[in-house]
């Protein structure tokens, strides 16, 4: 009869056929550090490698009000990469259906969504894409142009 402490599990007698033919011989990453030693402990660590493994934006991991709140802080920037204002108006349209899909069944942390105002976002469109008006080459100022009055604060100190 042979002794507990002496019995070898099936798995064990694979592990040790398998070292006995060299299958662990070579293996890739053989002799350099286990990654991820150095760093302190993150749960997520196995979801932020696989985001950066299959190249996905951070964005999209993000709840969905999380997410639209940033395309809405964005949006000027992603509208002056467009070209004409028929593409400007689509895409504030196309960000307002997001919205107003998240605002019909709202999910995720609440977050103080309206949608975009495609006629102030396309005026904004073109004024950023309109140069401003040259500079007066003399620095005159207008002669009749008048400085504003500072209005009457009766709280103000006076000195």
């Amino acid at each position: 009869m042979t002794r507990p402490d002496r019995l070898e599990s099936v798995i064990e007698a694979q592990i040790r056929r398998a070292q006995e033919r060299g299958e662990f011989d070579n293996l890739p990453g053989a002799g350099k550090p286990i990654p991820r030693t150095d760093s302190p402990d993150d749960d997520l660590w196995w979801v932020k490698d696989w985001v950066r493994r299959e190249g996905l934006p951070a964005e999209s991991l993000l709840p969905t009000s999380l997410r639209l709140a940033r395309q809405v802080e964005r949006l000027p920037d992603e509208l002056d990469r467009l070209a004409d204002e028929p593409a400007v108006r689509a895409a504030v349209t196309e960000l307002n259906d997001e919205i107003a899909a998240w605002l019909r069944t709202p999910w995720g942390p609440p977050v103080a969504l309206r949608p975009v105002e495609v006629e102030v976002a396309v005026s904004e469109w073109r004024a950023r894409r309109t140069p401003p008006p040259p500079a007066d080459p003399a620095g005159a100022a207008d002669p009749g142009a008048r400085t504003p009055r500072r209005r009457w604060n009766p709280f103000a100190r006076r000195g």
